[in-house]
């Protein structure tokens, strides 16, 4: 059943909205918790510009080891959980090695960069700089 959200004199019917964080990535290789997670995401979602106040608004759940689901009965962007979650992987010290991709139009996943892909890229540059600095 959809929430009714007032907003001035005017009442908006808002449907309720999951958002997906997959997490199966890390999650593999032991490096990344989805509870300490979740916990975060409990802790700091703001609804009325409250924190942590989430009551029947807001739910945060783990689906499986590798997925958060949060759902939401109010407005949210979906550029708020991004914003979390990179605070979260800041906090860690994970955010040199990871990143937030946009993966669907509800979903999110933890992926690692390419650091190999941009050193080789880079090592075939420098080789290139050098052959022209040898003719």
């Amino acid at each position: 059943m959809p929430a009714l959200v007032r907003r001035g004199n005017r009442t908006k019917k808002v449907t309720p909205k999951r958002y997906v964080i997959d997490c199966s990535i890390p999650v593999q290789d032991n490096i990344l918790d989805t509870a300490p997670l979740q916990k975060y995401l409990q802790d700091r979602i703001k609804v009325n510009g409250k924190t942590g106040q989430l009551g029947d608004v807001v739910v945060v759940a783990r689906e499986g080891a590798a997925r958060i689901v949060v759902t939401a009965n109010i407005e949210f962007s979906k550029r708020y959980f991004k914003y979390l979650a990179r605070k979260y992987l800041k906090k860690r010290e994970m955010r040199d090695f990871m990143r937030i991709v946009s993966s669907g139009r509800d979903t999110y996943q933890l992926r690692y960069y390419n650091v190999g892909q941009a050193e080789a890229q880079s090592e075939g540059e420098a080789e290139g700089e050098e052959d022209m600095e040898d003719a």
